[in-house]
């Protein structure tokens, strides 16, 4: 019966409806939105300082250290890079600037896009990890109630075994012995509704009380019996 529900829950299983992919994506949604106010803060710095300096031609101090402050927000160009813009100041090419700035809007635009891409990865990925996490605590209770089922059966299949033997008992052995047997089955085909009823606290001790009792005064009556007879 046990291994029949076992069967019975991973056939459910594998029917259940299969989980989406979860995106190669952080699902800390607080990491991504920090990491992007951060970044934000730093474009918008060094937009800023890169404004004030445009204003400030007339005045080559402020511009060169306004210039610094952006440059101070900004990783270390590679010298590639160094190279291919001191060419550029060279040939003093208006198209050559034309081109580097579309290159730039184009490039900023991706960025962008691929930013908001990656957010919404995030929002999914953390989605189906939640679905996951869920889908791992129904299992679980799945196979409790399995267990659980299972038990319940082996108690009811004992006592029904039980009664069988005590009607047998009771019908051709003594009534003496059928009883108890029946009375036996009876308690077990009980047990799974007595473990699971809110009042089972109540129970064992409403049964283990008496019993305690019955000891003591077996116990009484035989010292009493053992000095009556000195």
């Amino acid at each position: 019966m046990r291994y029949l529900a076992l069967i019975l829950l991973l056939a459910g299983c594998s029917s259940t409806k299969e989980l989406p992919k979860q995106p190669d994506a952080p699902t800390n949604g607080s990491v991504v939105e920090s990491l992007g106010k951060e970044l934000d803060k730093t474009d918008s710095r060094v937009g800023a300082a890169i404004v004030v300096a445009v204003e400030n031609l007339d005045k080559p101090a402020v511009a060169k250290a306004e210039l610094g402050v952006a440059s101070s927000y900004l990783p270390i160009p590679s010298e590639g890079d160094v190279a291919f813009a001191r060419q550029r100041a060279a040939k003093a090419d208006a198209k050559a600037y034309v081109d580097a700035m579309d290159f730039g809007k184009k490039l900023l635009a991706k960025i962008d896009s691929n930013w908001v891409e990656m957010e919404a990865d995030q929002k999914e990925a953390k989605r189906v990890s939640e679905l996951k996490d869920k889908r791992i605590a129904d299992l679980e209770k799945e196979v409790i109630q399995v267990k659980r089922d299972a038990s319940q059966h082996i108690w009811t299949i004992t006592g029904a075994g039980l009664v069988v033997i005590g009607g047998l008992a009771c019908a051709f052995a003594s009534v003496r012995i059928g009883i108890p047997i029946l009375l036996a089955g009876a308690f077990a085909g009980a047990i799974p509704f007595i473990i699971d009823s809110p009042y089972f606290n109540y129970i064992v001790a409403a049964t283990l009380l008496p019993c305690a009792g019955l000891g003591i005064w077996w116990l009484w009556d035989k010292v009493r019996d053992d000095v009556e007879k000195k």
